[in-house]
C-alpha cells in the first residue's frame, strides 16, 4: 500500500477506471470490489484526536461508513457499527480492526426500515460502549431507475425509509444521551446538489438529509451539540456495484471527476474525524464536500 501522507500526484494515487465488470446483489460486500476500496485499513494514521470518545456509525461493514468507523478507532474512539445482516463479514473486519486497536467495538446486525431496531440500536451502543458522543448517520440506499415509471412505490418507500426516516429515528433515540460537546454527522452527497435523472428517489432523500441537518443544527446548538453534514462526489464503495449504478457507468465510475478516478473512503475519513473531534468546535450547520472537484452549491 502506497503511503497516502507522502506527497505524490494525486491523480496517480489511486486506481483509475475503466474497472473489470462487477455486479453483485444488493447490498454486496466490499470484499468482492475489484480493485479493492483503501477504507483505511493499513493506510489511516490516528494522532489521538478522539481519545476516550464514544461513536456509533451506520452502515459502518464498508464505505464511507467503514473508512469512518477505522479512523475512530485509530484516533482513540470505541465504536458501534450498524449493518445489514447480510453484510455480516464485512462487518466481522471492520469489528476486527476497531479491536486491534485496543478499543472497545459494538456489532448492530439489523435493518434501520425498522423504527423499532432504530431506536435499539442507539440504546444498545449506550449500553454496550457506556455512553454516546459521536453521531454518525451514514447508512443509504441507492438503486438505479432508467425511467420514473420504473419507480415503484415499494423502491421509494424502501430509499426513503433507509435515508430519512432512520435518520430522524436514530437522532430522535439519540439526543437525549448526546453531552454539550458531542457531534451529529450526516452523509448527503453532491446527488443533492446535481441530480442524476436515474437517481430520482436517493437525490431527492440526499437533498432532505441535508436540510434536515441543517435545521437540527439550530436546534442542537442550543444543548452545545454540533450537527454538520459531509456531501461526498463519487467515491469507491460497494454501493455502486451492487445496484447504485449501471454496469458501464461502474466500469468508468469516477472518470468524470478532476482526478479522473474515484475517490477512495480513507480520503474522507479525514472530514469525519474533523467534525466529531474538539478542532472542529466552530462548525455547525456545514456541508462539507469531497467531490473530487465539482464542488456544491
Amino acid at each position: 500500500m502506497t503511503d497516502r501522507l507522502k506527497m505524490q500526484d494525486p491523480r496517480k494515487q489511486y486506481p483509475a477506471p475503466p474497472f473489470p465488470e462487477q455486479p453483485q446483489p444488493h447490498p454486496g460486500l466490499s470484499a468482492k470490489m475489484d480493485p479493492q476500496p483503501d477504507h483505511g485499513e493499513e493506510s489511516y494514521r490516528g494522532s489521538g484526536k478522539l481519545e476516550g470518545r464514544k461513536a456509533l456509525v451506520t452502515g459502518g461493514d464498508s464505505g464511507i461508513g467503514r473508512a469512518a468507523a477505522i479512523a475512530y478507532a485509530r484516533e482513540g474512539a470505541d465504536v458501534a457499527i450498524s449493518y445489514l445482516p447480510e453484510e455480516q463479514a464485512d462487518a466481522d473486519e471492520v469489528i476486527a480492526l476497531i479491536e486491534r486497536e485496543g478499543r472497545k467495538a459494538v456489532a448492530l446486525p439489523g435493518d434501520i426500515m425498522d423504527e423499532t431496531w432504530c431506536r435499539e440500536l442507539v440504546e444498545k451502543t449506550v449500553s454496550g460502549l457506556g455512553g454516546l458522543d459521536i453521531l454518525v448517520v451514514n447508512a443509504g440506499r441507492q438503486q438505479f431507475r432508467e425511467d420514473v415509471s420504473a419507480l415503484s412505490t415499494d423502491d421509494f418507500d424502501k430509499t426513503m425509509k433507509t435515508n430519512l426516516y432512520a435518520l430522524h429515528w436514530i437522532v430522535q433515540a439519540a439526543v437525549p444521551h448526546l453531552p454539550a460537546g458531542a457531534s451529529v454527522i450526516t452523509t448527503a452527497s453532491i446527488q443533492a446538489y446535481e441530480p442524476s435523472e436515474i437517481l430520482l428517489d436517493y437525490a431527492t432523500t440526499k437533498a432532505g438529509i441535508t436540510a434536515y441537518t441543517k435545521a437540527l443544527a439550530k436546534q442542537l446548538i442550543e444543548k452545545g451539540i454540533r450537527a454538520n453534514v459531509v456531501a461526498p462526489g463519487p467515491f469507491w464503495t460497494v454501493l455502486q456495484p451492487s445496484g447504485g449504478q449501471p454496469e458501464e457507468k461502474v466500469k468508468n465510475f469516477g472518470k468524470n471527476s478532476d482526478f479522473g478516478r474515484p475517490g477512495q473512503p480513507v480520503e474522507i475519513a479525514p472530514l469525519y474525524v474533523l467534525l466529531a473531534s474538539q478542532e472542529g468546535s466552530f462548525l455547525i450547520g456545514e456541508v462539507l464536500g469531497a467531490t473530487g472537484g465539482r464542488g456544491i452549491a
